[in-house]
């Protein structure tokens, strides 16, 4: 039975609207992990603040979850770059592994005991910070904005007395005593950072269709 031009409109019109819920579903599935992580580096920087001597451990664990989501997220930017998966595996390894081998040599060769709770914190924190820095730049450009929010919670916690960098975004945004407001401004740079990630995965997915669609032309 053949049917009417308003059915079949009816019909496109409908799994036309289903493909942008499913799209718009899977976009937000997708950024799920890299929510999760933003929030877990604010309540890291919220329990190091609070206690040095704990939260070490915390940090150390953490570079465990980034590697494995680095390693997960990255092959879309390989695929863009053209980069074989072998090549890839080998370089996400060799990245994260030595970051985990330079802390087991620290407590190896008793550096760890020459420093005390604070000083190794903060040391952990800036490593974890700017190797996820490097493995953006080099593997996965949408872990970025996490590596900067990674270095800003970092200065902050090396810094947390009349901060610069607080004083600075509190001038920029209207937010007055902002250097007496680091949770909050924090949770604000974490929001901020969240939705750039957001641009960039955006356009990192774009840039993968468009050559898909050219290498199947």
């Amino acid at each position: 039975m053949s049917q009417s031009p308003s059915t079949v409109a009816q019909q496109t019109s409908s799994g036309s609207s289903s493909g942008k819920s499913k799209g718009g579903g899977s976009m937000l599935l997708g950024m799920m992990p890299l929510m999760v992580l933003f929030a877990a580096v604010f309540l890291l920087y919220r329990l190091t603040s609070g206690n040095f001597a704990e939260a070490s451990d915390y940090w150390y664990y953490f570079i465990y979850v980034l590697a494995v989501y680095s390693l997960v997220s990255g092959w879309g930017q390989a695929y863009l770059n053209d980069n074989s998966n072998l090549w890839y595996l080998i370089r996400q390894i060799v990245h994260w592994g030595a970051l985990i081998g330079l802390i087991h040599l620290l407590d190896i060769q008793g550096i760890r005991e020459i420093m005390n709770d604070q000083q190794y914190t903060l040391f952990l924190v800036y490593l974890v910070a700017f190797s996820t820095v490097l493995a953006a730049i080099q593997m996965d450009f949408k872990i970025f904005f996490l590596g900067l929010f990674l270095v800003f919670c970092a200065y902050l916690l090396a810094v947390p007395e009349n901060n610069p960098a607080l004083l600075k975004l509190g001038e920029s945004f209207g937010v007055a005593d902002a250097q007496t407001k680091p949770l909050m401004m924090t949770a604000w740079v974490a929001v901020a950072g969240f939705f750039a990630t957001l641009f960039v995965r955006v356009f990192m997915r774009s840039a993968i269709a468009a050559k898909r669609v050219s290498s199947r032309s």
